[in-house]
């Protein structure tokens, strides 16, 4: 049965004259970062507050401690699967236009993926929360805490979306726009449970997308708007669906 169902879509990707990728935590599980919710969810052993912009706002010093041991120190080393690998290769090809991803991780660029929305941000960059100006993650020392601003010794800031602030409007924009173009929509390893990113695929789909879901267990999309449902790890399913893509 998953066989068919593999062999139909890589039909409907090989066919597809808009394609975009719809990407979660559990693309990544396989470089070795954990995802967020579930049995082996990070909140299950991070008290999330250190990740809410209030407490940042507070208490900087102790949110980068945070971070450096739940991020930094995973996010420095790890490096794109299979999955980010396959993306990368149906860009290249013209099946996939574009990335939208709820990761910070940046593994999708670091695969070779050239159009990435990143709708939470990336760990990649900081921001002077006093003067805005952006920082390269590699030009920063992050032996020190809090890191400071070169020009106004502001405080910086992970370039990504805490808990209780907003989506940044050009990113979000940019997303639903590509969602309406999308004429195929590969959901991977995500139930996106934060809005608005849980309405994208739904966007999608009212516009006329064909939902093929790639997740390890059912979400409420599955029953609802996917017309296609891949059960299994993300790397395990784009594995077989480029072997039949390529053919």
């Amino acid at each position: 049965m998953i066989g068919r169902k593999i062999k139909h879509a890589a039909e409907l990707i090989r066919e597809a004259k808009y394609g975009v990728a719809f990407t979660g935590a559990g693309i990544s599980v396989e470089s070795g970062i954990p995802p967020f919710r579930g049995d082996d969810g990070l909140w299950n052993s991070v008290n999330p507050i250190y990740f809410e912009i209030e407490f940042f706002n507070k208490k900087p010093l102790q949110s980068w401690l945070k971070f450096k041991k739940v991020f930094y120190d995973r996010l420095v080393v790890a490096e794109p699967n299979i999955s980010h690998r396959a993306l990368s290769k149906l860009g290249e090809l013209g099946l996939i236009k574009s990335v939208i991803t709820q990761n910070i991780d940046f593994l999708h660029q670091k695969a070779g993926c050239n159009n990435v929305f990143e709708l939470h941000g990336t760990y990649k960059r900081l921001v002077c929360t006093k003067c805005s100006t952006e920082y390269d993650i590699n030009i920063v020392d992050l032996n020190y805490f809090p890191p400071t601003c070169l020009i106004c010794r502001g405080i910086l800031k992970p370039d990504m979306v805490f808990f209780n602030e907003p989506i940044p409007d050009l990113v979000k924009k940019n997303s639903f726009a590509e969602a309406e173009l999308a004429d195929v929509f590969i959901i991977i390893g995500t139930n996106a449970e934060v809005y608005p990113a849980n309405t994208i695929p739904l966007f999608a789909k009212e516009h006329g997308a064909k939902i093929i879901e790639i997740n390890i267990e059912k979400t409420h999309f599955t029953s609802s708007i996917t017309d296609i449902f891949l059960k299994g790890k993300a790397g395990t399913i784009m594995k077989s669906l480029m072997e039949h893509v390529n053919m």
